[in-house]
């Protein structure tokens, strides 16, 4: 069965039980009530009656004036015996009940019957047994009982009353019911075409996306369901990017592999044909060997960042110790490009917990970065300062080519090379900055770029707490 057909069936079923469960529960509330309520009649009616023909009795000195009593409490009826009452009838059952068909029959003190308002009993008779509420009738100022008072509430033709208005409420309940059920459905056919369009939608989009087509969902609210729409918008959009950026490295690598190996295959034959030095060629062909080891470093680097197996050896570290290394490191490299390489530490840090070499390596990553921005008689800066006596900060500027800001969002993704880069033949695979944000977010810092624009230098920052990264 499909999720549409659950959710209207799901739905339909709930307001079903609930009509169903509702009607029962007004049903038997409603008996028990009335119940209830005839009980109360009979008690409230003897109370009222007995205080009544209390006081008559005492007026007239005997039960002279009870039949007006009565008469004047509306339960004088004549010619209505219980015969009479059960012949009726359906369509007096409301009248009877409104002139409230209550039986009284008024006792003495000795047990003979004064009056019985439905004549079953004549009076002066013994009454052998009489049903009803019982109720002393007292002389107000004596306190004396002369009598009793049995007020009889007819049962049998207020439980065929009290039918009839159920019988009309649940009829009425069923009727609401089954409307109910008639704005359910529509309502289960909105709501599960509503929920089941963007699953329908997902599933299609997800079918073209394994295929390899690019698609977006249309976004039009901002519940679940719109959240799901634009989760999925942004995972097509990064596994898009993932694409282009494995496009890249294919293209990259494949480069980066095909020069060291023509350079080696042209030095070997150069060799076999006797037409290079064995030094001048081996130097060529060592030199490539490095270059195709640094990039097999680069992947390995990137294998362990990918499996979360990127493990610090953290040691008490002086930071200005460790940024004097890469000063000295890096200077040749300045020198020969004709770049001038200058330090501008403002801390004296002695015991930060780091993994100096692989921090080593990062600072190496954007060095060589900068130095492959910058023109001869360019500029690279290499300063650090504390923050907050809380955070280390070390900053990379150049006043090389600059970042254009389409790029400065993705430069630190892994396989990323901006355009201009790829435009001048800079060596490198990308991965060098992807490389370098992994180091400094395991050591529980963060690294960022900035530049103003193509042309105008950038500037790498890396921060890294003083307290050293928390524990894993």
């Amino acid at each position: 069965m499909s999720l549409r057909k659950r959710i209207m069936a799901a739905t339909i079923l709930v307001v079903i039980l609930t009509v169903l469960v509702s009607s029962l529960l007004a049903y038997f509330a409603s008996e028990s009530r009335l119940n209830v309520f005839v009980d109360q009649i009979g008690n409230d009616e003897a109370g009222r009656l007995a205080q009544r023909l209390g006081r008559a009795y005492e007026d007239a000195g005997g039960w002279q004036h009870s039949g007006a009593v009565l008469a004047e409490a509306g339960f004088a009826y004549t010619g209505i015996g219980p015969e009479q009452q059960s012949e009726t009838g359906e369509e007096n059952h409301v009248e009877l009940f409104h002139q409230d068909p209550i039986r009284i029959v008024i006792v003495d003190a000795d047990g003979s019957v004064v009056l019985d308002n439905f004549d079953q009993v004549a009076p002066g008779s013994r009454a052998s047994s009489l049903d009803g509420h019982r109720e002393p009738v007292v002389v107000p100022t004596t306190g004396q009982a002369v009598g009793h008072v049995y007020v009889d509430v007819n049962h049998e033709l207020l439980s065929s009353e009290s039918h009839g208005f159920l019988s009309t409420l649940i009829y009425i309940i069923l009727v609401g019911g089954l409307i109910t059920v008639g704005l359910a459905f529509l309502l289960a056919v909105w709501l599960s075409r509503r929920i089941t369009a963007p699953v329908q939608a997902l599933t299609e989009a997800t079918q073209a996306v394994a295929q390899g087509d690019t698609t977006r969902l249309e976004v039009t609210t901002s519940d679940e369901l719109g959240q799901m729409s634009e989760a999925f918008n942004q995972m097509s959009s990064t596994l898009e990017r993932q694409r282009d950026l494995r496009r890249r490295l294919v293209n990259d690598v494949s480069h980066e592999l095909n020069t060291p190996l023509s350079v080696i295959q042209l030095e070997a034959a150069g060799l076999r044909d006797r037409l290079q030095s064995p030094e001048a060629a081996s130097d060529h062909i060592i030199h490539e060997v490095e270059r195709l080891r640094g990039l097999v470093t680069d992947l390995d680097w990137l294998a362990e960042t990918d499996h979360g197996e990127l493990r610090l050896n953290l040691e008490p570290t002086s930071v200005e110790d460790l940024l004097t290394a890469e000063l000295e490191r890096w200077q040749p490299q300045a020198q020969a490009q004709q770049v001038q390489l200058s330090p501008q530490i403002a801390v004296d840090l002695a015991n930060v917990q780091l993994d100096r070499s692989r921090l080593s390596q990062a600072l190496g990553n954007l060095l060589g970065n900068a130095f492959n921005s910058v023109e001869p008689g360019g500029n690279v800066r290499l300063s650090a300062r504390s923050e907050d006596d809380a955070v280390l900060s070390i900053s990379i500027v150049d006043d090389g080519n600059g970042i254009d800001p389409s790029d400065l969002p993705h430069i630190f993704d892994r396989f990323y090379r901006a355009d201009q880069a790829r435009s001048r033949g800079a060596p490198g695979t990308g991965l060098g900055l992807a490389i370098t944000r992994a180091i400094v977010e395991a050591h529980g810092g963060r690294v960022s770029a900035s530049s103003k624009g193509l042309g105008q230098g950038a500037t790498v920052t890396i921060e890294l707490p003083l307290a050293g990264p928390e524990p894993q």
